[in-house]
């Protein structure tokens, strides 16, 4: 039964690949790697109002000086999965982190920073340890 799901067409495609235990593997790295990203954005962020900068500027700061470290990181996970693409059995590890991190990528330095922003904006010292009045 199993080979006739692989040899029928989905959509335009003759041979479709379905969601694979690699692929769930690939996920579970990339959450680690998203995670890993957004707490440091937000622990920069609470360090930068601590000091205290307006939270709207701590927030633009906290984008401009980790979006190098960001990007890098994005930048060699996708460059490593190239090559596994090639790879019948890992081709959905290197698929799932490749569009997984363009995404997330996308999240951390924009959906983040905005929740955070939205979250904290009302607070009369706009950080997360103000008393709530």
């Amino acid at each position: 039964m199993l080979s006739t799901m692989h040899s029928q067409p989905v959509g335009n495609h003759p041979d479709p690949v379905f969601f694979t235990a690699t692929a769930m593997i690939g996920m579970i790295a990339l959450s680690g790697i998203v995670t890993r990203d957004s707490i440091i954005l937000v622990d920069f962020m609470q360090q930068s109002v601590a000091r205290g900068r307006p939270l709207f500027d701590a927030v633009l700061e906290s984008r401009a000086v980790r979006l190098r470290p960001i990007l890098l990181t994005a930048g060699a996970v996708l460059l490593s999965a190239i090559p596994i693409t090639l790879d019948p059995i890992s081709s959905g590890l290197a698929w799932a982190l490749i569009f997984g991190l363009i995404a997330s990528t996308l999240f951390t330095l924009f959906v983040i920073p905005v929740t955070y922003r939205l979250l904290y904006a009302g607070r009369e010292t706009n950080g997360p340890n103000s008393a709530s009045t």
